[in-house]
């Protein structure tokens, strides 16, 4: 290693001593001046060459002796010559020289020395091409003076920093890829000798280095790059100060002309970074200061750099700088967008190489997935997902479950990635089984999750969720026998809503299969008037299966025509929807008319998306003839004991009766791919089994598929019949059902009769467990063959049913305080009983008609079981659990005769609304069972309109679950007739049909409360006031037609009439016209239309309501003057049908509500029992239930509540007026008009304090005193400010 070269004084002697003497060359070598040629020059300069080479240090003598050729080599002649071979041997020589007389080198004048070593880095751009020939000497020229350090001479040199620079810009510009391993250790080795024996690192040399790092030149030379990566790991110590001061005069000081890569002053910061973090060990800090700038754009750039930092895949810097870190995450609640974005975004990376601060980003990804932006919440969704793909491990189950909450986003995109999310984290890690059983229990509840989105009202997500079952849950793709195995097991593990959904899911794909078929069949028909308007109207139901059906009306429209035009995309389609399609077939045909519609020249085609959308929903991609023999087969393996139940997670049992549960499903939607030897023979194992539930799916099966069985397959025909006879007179009550169901449906109606004598002969009272059964077998009997069955059964009913029965209480009842028992608890004798009422309903549905007056004294014992609270008798013998069977039989009874018009014509007003408290019952389980058929019987349209005011009664109900499901069903139903309406041209309906008719009903019912007896009791009014309002805020939710003046028009008509039920009685008519007040204050205060004209006079309901006497006027008021307090204004709230409402993206929370219920509260199984079911009594007792939930209304708060806020509001609101006029006058330079828009200015303010009544008094704070600093130039401002106590009183 050769000594530092230094300039020293005493080298001016020496040069004047050689100076003084002549030019000595070495041995053969002539005097080179510019009298030779250039050839001659280049041999004698090789010459010399070869001599300084062959030279060391220690040779004093010829350092003497060639002195003078040194110094002559260093002339202007040499170092200016035109010829690069010259310039070049004379650059080996002048470093060679450096080399020799090191560490004092000859040349002493600072210009001098300055010209060589700009002389020589001018040589080294020869580097560049590695090709040439000259290439070796430019290579030991750059390792001579990196191994000598020449360049360390001219530290002390004014001229330095030009002389570094340059050479920095040399070496950064020649190297490139042509260069190996030694070329770039010379370069790293030259340029760091002089950062870290130099006193000082100029602005420009850094910049020099710097600038090789900014991502525009890393990109245009990688090795450039790299050099410099390399020069600064080497030098990491010595530069850092010179890159903290930098930083420091940009970031702090905001000096950005101090360099001109200021404006890369954060893509510098990283690239340091991942080179060395050492080298930002001061600058890290400043970064700190910078994420809290008022300037947006700046904190962005910093959010975008430290993701990067932080981000990086072995960056320990949230360890390192635990403040830094807390800070950056701080961002997180940026108010700026664009930095929340840019901090979600990174939330994926750090997740996926830095698990262990997913703790830290839990949090703050919980607050952003409630973002108000929907971009914020879409990139939420996308940054969990993406990390659990990758590996579910490195997320944790709060953060799927923030994936989770926005499938129920009330933005459709956010919505779509979230279930697209967890579609493809369940396809790989429970699908795919990626990750384990582990990871497969983790995500086993996305199955369920994505499934219950089904209940959405949008048809997008709807659309969605059959796409995703398709591709991702149930891959269509798949080999059939993988395909149903895939099925089977799926199913098996489904929750019940789930299963709900998926049946619901192949019901509508059915139902628009039929549809369209149906389309096709018309299409196919001569043309006529008929035709066009019934091809139209299809076409109209069919749109409401598609997204946007503005938009799909139109292209269903253009789909007819093209149906018509094209036979071949008609038979395609009508092969499509041929029950006899299989799935392969399915898959051409849907690609053939895909093809067909779509055009090359037009990428973008809105009419060929929307039959793509039609077509996913109609082919039958899974269920073939082959696919359920294979589902069959795979049920088979599961009863021989052969299947994978266990590894599956699935217990054989339950397995067993999913798939058969699975085949009855399929069999309504796909009965005729069940038409198969193979098939029918697997089924009738299945009613040999032992689990009734498994006979009974199979039996449902056979009634819904077997419909040729005398037909196509007799030997299955007389295998199955003795089966079928034998359980509808042995078998348990429900496969009883079900087989007499299975012989009607597939056999002749002679086979029935073979029942009727061995049946009735042996209904033996004494044996009631033996009675069940028939009674069960001939109840269908008479409700499926009437002709044949209702005479005989005649006397049975009246005889045996009522009188041996009914009317005797053989067995006395456990004595319990419970209200339910479990159906195996039941006694023998309540359930023959149950079997008993129903057979009475049955034998009346076969029947039909009311000519021998059976249907009134059936009515009369259906309501003296409800009277007499399930104990007909009344002898006290039955147990509670049994009367509340009974009653629950009787209620259901009525329901199913109501639903008959001859006998709804039959059911008096006092039996009705005896039916309808039944609602309102002290057992829990009667409740819910007895609201559930209700829904059902208005959901199909069966049961009258009065019916649906039933629900009103619910508003009591103490129990939170129950109202709101009761607020869901009546939601639903609502929605179902309004449908309708639109659908069909029901004008003669609608008195039946329209929803707000309901409102007269539930008036009537509300007057006839049993608990409504003080006609101006406070709180008796306040709970009619709650009933009325659970069905009123549903009906008046949209004010379509003008329908609040409808309603309105409708009360007020009310009070023109009389009951009909006690027309004379002064306090029932002073009842019902007090309701008709609560109701007309209630449209009063939630609706601003109610007083306009009414669209049509409407019609009340006669047998409720005596016709309106014209000489009769009632304007008088009848509630207490204390009532109409509780009436506060506001919008009624719009719900889904199936109340799966949107969390609001607001942290704002919502206000906590009471209600009162008057039901005492009593449970139904000892302490264990539901502490919220209500007692049935005919006193029914005054209790409250405090129930806070975010899904309830705002809008059903406590009027007493609001009247505390709203009087001491108003008044505060009236002194804050009187004050201002009192200061306003004392000010003598005001104006007329001004004082005029001070007042103005007040009126304003008023009305803002008036209408937050309604919002939390922290809320109107922060209003009231933004409204004040929006009105900053306002007069009336000035004065408020000059009162701040005053102020506060009224915020206050």
């Amino acid at each position: 290693q050769c000594t530092k070269l230094k300039v020293k004084p005493h080298f001016a002697s020496c040069e004047s001593r050689a100076t003084d003497g002549k030019v000595t060359y070495p041995p053969g070598v002539k005097e080179i001046s510019d009298k030779i040629s250039k050839e001659e020059m280049v041999r004698r300069l090789k010459m010399v060459v070869k001599t300084f080479m062959d030279m060391d240090q220690d040779s004093e003598e010829e350092k003497e002796l060639y002195l003078n050729l040194a110094l002559h080599l260093a002339s202007d002649f040499f170092l200016k010559h035109p010829d690069k071979d010259v310039r070049l041997l004379v650059a080996c020589c002048l470093a060679d020289i450096f080399r020799i007389y090191a560490p004092e080198a000859p040349y002493t004048s600072p210009d001098k020395l300055k010209d060589i070593f700009m002389f020589i880095t001018r040589q080294l751009k020869g580097l560049e091409d590695t090709k040439s020939a000259q290439f070796n000497r430019y290579f030991y020229l750059l390792e001579n003076i990196a191994w000598v350090k020449s360049y360390n001479i001219c530290f002390e040199l004014e001229d330095s920093n030009e002389i570094f620079t340059q050479l920095y810009r040399t070496l950064f510009q020649v190297i490139n890829n042509g260069h190996n391993q030694k070329v770039h250790m010379h370069m790293v080795d030259l340029m760091s000798s002089i950062i870290c024996e130099g006193d000082t690192v100029s602005q420009e040399l850094l910049d020099t280095v710097l600038v090789n790092l900014v991502p525009a030149h890393k990109n245009l030379n990688k090795q450039a790059y790299d050099l410099a990566k390399a020069l600064l790991k080497r030098t990491a110590q010595a530069i850092e100060p010179y890159i903290t001061n930098f930083f420091n005069q940009v970031l702090m000081l905001g000096k950005t002309s101090v360099s001109d890569l200021s404006e890369h002053v954060f893509d510098l910061i990283l690239e340091l970074y991942n080179i060395d973090s050492h080298l930002l060990l001061s600058v890290l800090p400043q970064l700190e200061f910078k994420l809290k700038s008022n300037d947006n754009d700046e904190r962005l750039q910093v959010v975008k750099l430290l993701a990067k930092m932080f981000g990086a895949k072995d960056s320990e810097l949230a360890a390192q700088n635990k403040p830094l870190w807390q800070c950056y995450l701080g961002r997180f609640n940026d108010i700026h967008v664009p930095i929340r974005l840019e901090c979600v975004k990174f939330a994926s990376h750090c997740l996926m190489n830095h698990p262990d601060l997913a703790k830290d980003l839990t949090e703050y990804l919980r607050v952003r997935s409630h973002d108000p932006e929907e971009a914020i919440r879409h990139d939420v969704i996308v940054s969990i997902v993406t990390a659990a793909k990758k590996d579910l491990s490195l997320v944790n189950d709060a953060l799927l479950n923030f994936v989770k909450e926005r499938t129920l986003d009330k933005r459709w995109r956010v919505r779509k990635e979230a279930m697209m999310g967890l579609a493809s984290i369940y396809r790989k890690y429970s699908l795919q089984g990626e990750g384990g059983r582990e990871a497969s229990k983790q995500i086993s509840w996305i199955k369920d999750k994505l499934l219950h989105i089904y209940y959405q009202n949008s048809i997008d997500d709807r659309l969605l969720v059959e796409r995703v079952f398709a591709q991702y849950m149930v891959p269509h793709n798949l080999e059939t026998a993988e395909r149903m195995k895939c099925l089977y097991y799926l199913y098996a593990t489904l929750d019940t809503n789930a299963v709900k959904a998926l049946n619901e899911m192949w019901k509508c794909q059915n139902l628009l299969r039929h549809h369209v078929k149906d389309l096709l069949d018309l299409i196919k028909k001569p043309k006529s008037e008929a035709s066009s308007k019934a091809v139209f109207a299809k076409v109209m139901v069919i749109t409401r299966n598609l997204p946007d059906p503005g938009k799909a009306q139109d292209f269903v429209k253009k789909l007819a025509q093209v149906l018509d035009d094209d036979e071949r995309i008609r038979d395609q389609l009508e092969t499509l929807v041929s029950p006899t399609c299989s799935c392969k077939q399915a898959e051409v045909c849907v690609r053939d008319i895909t093809k067909k519609l779509g055009s090359p020249k037009q990428p973008s085609n809105p009419f060929l998306e929307m039959v793509k959308f039609l077509l996913e929903r109609i082919a039958p991609v899974h269920i073939d003839t082959e696919s359920i023999s294979a589902l069959i087969k795979q049920v088979n393996k599961s009863i021989d004991g052969t299947a994978d139940d266990e590894e599956e997670g699935v217990p054989t049992e339950e397995a067993i009766r999913a798939g058969l549960e699975l085949l009855k499903v399929l069999s309504f939607t796909h009965p005729v791919s069940f038409h198969s030897a193979e098939t029918f023979e697997s089924l009738l194992g299945c009613l040999k089994m032992d689990d009734e539930k498994v006979a009974e799916a199979a039996l449902q099966i056979f009634k819904n598929t077997g419909s040729k069985m005398e037909e196509s397959f007799p030997h299955i025909k007389s295998v199955l019949l003795p089966v079928l006879q034998a359980k509808a007179k042995r078998g348990p009550p429900r496969q009883a059902k079900y087989a007499i169901h299975c012989i009607n449906a597939m056999f002749m109606k002679c086979y029935l009769f073979v029942f009727l004598q061995p049946l009735h002969k042996g209904l033996d009272p004494a044996n009631l467990e033996q009675l069940i059964t028939p009674l069960t077998t001939l109840g269908h009997l008479a409700q499926l063959a009437p002709e044949q069955f209702a005479a005989p059964l005649k006397s049975l009913v009246a005889n045996f049913i009522v009188k041996d029965l009914l009317m005797n209480d053989r067995i006395p009842g456990k004595k319990t305080t419970k209200l339910w028992v479990p159906d195996d608890e039941v006694s023998p004798e309540t359930l023959a009983k149950i079997q008993g009422i129903k057979l009475m309903v049955r034998w009346l549905l076969g029947v039909k008609n009311n000519q021998s007056k059976s249907g009134n004294s059936t009515l009369r014992m259906l309501t003296a079981i409800l009277h007499s609270d399930g104990d007909l008798t009344e002898q006290g013998r039955m147990g509670k659990p049994d009367m509340s069977r009974l009653r629950l039989a009787a209620a259901c009874a009525l329901l199913k005769l109501a639903q008959e018009p001859c006998y709804h014509e039959i059911i008096t007003l006092e039996q009705y609304q005896l039916c309808a408290l039944v609602i309102n019952d002290e057992c829990y389980q009667v409740r819910q069972c007895f609201s559930q058929k209700l829904h059902r019987g208005l959901c199909r349209l069966r049961l009258p309109l009065e019916y649906m005011a039933v629900f009103a009664l619910c508003a009591k109900d103490p129990v939170k679950e129950r109202r709101a499901h009761a607020r869901q069903c009546l939601v639903k139903n609502v929605n179902i007739r309004r449908e309708y309406l639109k659908q069909h041209a029901a004008i003669n309906k609608l008195f039946s049909l329209l929803p707000e008719y309901v409102v007269p009903y539930t008036i009537h019912l509300l007057a006839h409360d049993p608990d409504y007896v003080k006609v101006q009791d406070i709180e008796q009014l306040k709970e009619i006031k709650e009933a009325l309002w659970f069905v009123l805020e549903i009906i008046m939710a949209k004010n379509e037609n003008n329908s609040h003046a409808f309603i309105r028009k409708m009360v007020e008509n009310i009070k023109q009439t009389k009951d009909a039920q006690a027309p004379t009685d002064p306090k029932t008519n002073e009842k019902l016209y007090t309701v008709c007040d609560v109701a007309m204050h209630i449209i009063m205060s939630k609706s601003t239309t109610y007083s306009l004209e009414s669209p049509k006079d409407p019609v009340l309901p006669s047998c409720f309501f005596t016709k309106p006497d014209k000489n009769f006027s009632n304007t008088k008021n009848y509630l207490p003057p204390e009532m109409k307090a509780f009436f506060t204004p506001g919008k009624p709230k719009s719900a889904n049908v199936l109340g799966a409402v949107n969390k609001p993206l607001s942290t704002a929370g919502k206000q906590l509500q009471s209600k009162a219920s008057r039901m005492e509260t009593a449970s139904n199984d000892d302490s264990s029992s539901n502490p919220g079911s209500p007692q049935r009594s005919k006193t029914r007792h005054d209790s409250t239930e405090m129930d806070h939930s975010e899904n309830e209304d705002i809008s059903l708060k406590r009027a007493d509540s609001t009247d505390k806020v709203l009087k001491p509001l108003y008044i505060l609101v009236v002194i804050y007026l009187l004050a201002l006029l009192v200061v306003i006058p004392a000010d003598k330079t005001m104006t007329r008009k001004q004082c005029f828009l001070v007042l103005l200015n007040c009126i304003i303010i008023e009305s803002y304090l008036c209408a937050l009544i309604q919002v939390k008094i922290n809320i109107c704070v922060v209003i009231i005193f933004e409204l004040l600093m929006g009105f900053s130039d306002c007069l009336v401002c000035k004065y408020l400010l000059k009162a701040p106590a005053l102020i506060l009183k009224i915020l206050h």
